[in-house]
């Protein structure tokens, strides 16, 4: 058994502080909780273990995988490094039941911290990083960064860390580049490595990651750190319609899935299907680990699931067969300045509530069939719903919905929230929307 001991710094929303209620109709502890997940889950290891620490606190039951499989009545939850899984027995669940599974991934790009991590340069001292997924790399120019994710200490048990700001990967000045606003050109080598002190060559990163985590250094014998933007979210807009957070894609949809999980458990209108939550990590570099989409953590709960109600290969089979998958993930917002790279018409808006995402080519799993069981959850919840295809010039991205659907055979359906900004290290939503999605994914699970 892995032990995880949490380090983090506690947040608040300024306005929320302030007790500004903007006249959206968002009840403000939606927003609230929202905000404190985010800064409790700076890396994907946090937002695991927020989730399963938020799911026990509710009642759900801590499923180690080397333990006997308990899929009696109620809820229970496991984590694997930097996802979770979360599931849902209603009393009369059996072999004739189903799987209903909001899926979601925990990582957001960024720059992750070299296993040697120190380098220097003319009198600097910085840490050696290489790019995370596809972040908008300008973006991360000019902030206060953090360094979060989990080290591993000599005795073998792992510490998730948060450092608080230590690095920043600053901006060449105009004055000595006057082309840097008409031909930016950034070398992920040489113009991105943080810095974190200067004149001070005897001082490591891992001194300070040390510092942080309050262990000695030479304790610390490996690691998995991401940056972190350190700016508190913020609500935001003439009528606090908006909200402005780095992680947002994905944590907008790990949130709602965890809160509408919670809701449906307690709902006395759910069924005899097997409620699940699976928010995986490694999304954002393709999902090809033990955490990830295309691993076999999933379809490891499901037919352990199975089994322990008493079903044979072909009932698990069936009970496969009547189940359905909603890939939970941020969607695009049409830009109000570069509306040309958008759909003409099928394109959403922030605000406009959550968004059914299509393409032709598979990169979602939506068809007419999953597309009409989310048409019919929004209508039941009594919240907006809108659609994403893409523009036939402009490369469409993917989410977990194909692979999982692939790996497992269950017919899914990719929705999301609409996001400006998107992989910036600092994003947008509305704040609407996110109340309007997990409504939406309560009436999926529940209905």
């Amino acid at each position: 058994m892995v032990s995880y001991l949490i380090v983090f710094v506690g947040h608040q929303n300024k306005a929320l502080r302030q007790g500004r209620n903007f006249g959206y109709p968002c009840p403000m502890h939606v927003t609230d909780d929202f905000l404190s997940f985010i800064a409790l889950s700076p890396s994907s290891y946090h937002a695991a273990a927020a989730v399963e620490r938020r799911l026990i606190h509710e009642g759900f039951i801590r499923q180690e995988d080397t333990d006997e499989w308990d899929a009696r009545p109620g809820g229970h939850v496991s984590v694997r490094g930097g996802a979770v899984v979360a599931w849902w027995v209603p009393e009369d669940a059996s072999p004739e039941s189903g799987f209903r599974i909001i899926g979601s991934h925990t990582d957001s790009p960024g720059f992750k911290l070299k296993p040697s991590g120190d380098l220097s340069s003319h009198g600097w001292q910085q840490a050696g990083v290489e790019v995370y997924g596809g972040p908008i790399l300008a973006s991360w120019l000019d902030r206060e960064l953090a360094l979060a994710g989990r080290i591993v200490l000599a005795d073998g048990s792992v510490k998730l860390v948060n450092t608080g700001p230590i690095l920043r990967i600053p901006h060449v000045a105009i004055h000595l580049d006057r082309t840097v606003n008409s031909q930016l050109t950034l070398n992920p080598q040489r113009h991105l490595q943080p810095v974190f002190a200067v004149g001070e060559p005897d001082v490591s990163i891992m001194d300070v990651i040390a510092g942080a985590a309050g262990v000695e250094p030479a304790d610390i014998i490996s690691h998995d750190l991401i940056t972190v933007a350190t700016q508190d979210a913020e609500v935001f807009g003439a009528h606090g319609d908006f909200l402005a957070s780095g992680r947002l894609d994905n944590l907008s949809s790990v949130h709602p899935s965890m809160t509408a999980l919670i809701a449906a458990s307690q709902s006395e209108d759910a069924g005899s299907d097997i409620l699940v939550m699976a928010a995986f990590d490694h999304e954002e570099v393709g999902s090809n680990s033990a955490s990830g989409a295309a691993g076999p953590l999933l379809e490891d709960v499901l037919n352990r699931t199975a089994r322990a109600l008493g079903a044979d290969e072909d009932e698990r089979r069936r009970m496969f067969n009547r189940s359905s998958m909603v890939s939970a993930d941020a969607a695009h917002s049409i830009h109000p300045n570069f509306p040309e790279k958008h759909d003409p018409v099928n394109y959403p808006i922030i605000g406009k509530g959550p968004v059914l995402k299509v393409n032709a080519n598979q990169r979602y799993t939506s068809d007419a069939v999953t597309s009409g069981m989310w048409i019919r959850a929004c209508q039941i919840a009594g919240v907006p719903h809108q659609v994403f295809a893409g523009n036939n010039d402009v490369p469409c991205g993917s989410t977990i919905g194909p692979i999982s659907a692939t790996r497992l055979g269950i017919d899914s359906v990719d929705v999301g929230i609409p996001l400006l900004s998107m992989h910036s290290a600092r994003e947008m939503a509305g704040i609407k929307d996110l109340m309007w999605f997990e409504q939406a994914l309560e009436a999926y699970l529940v209905n």
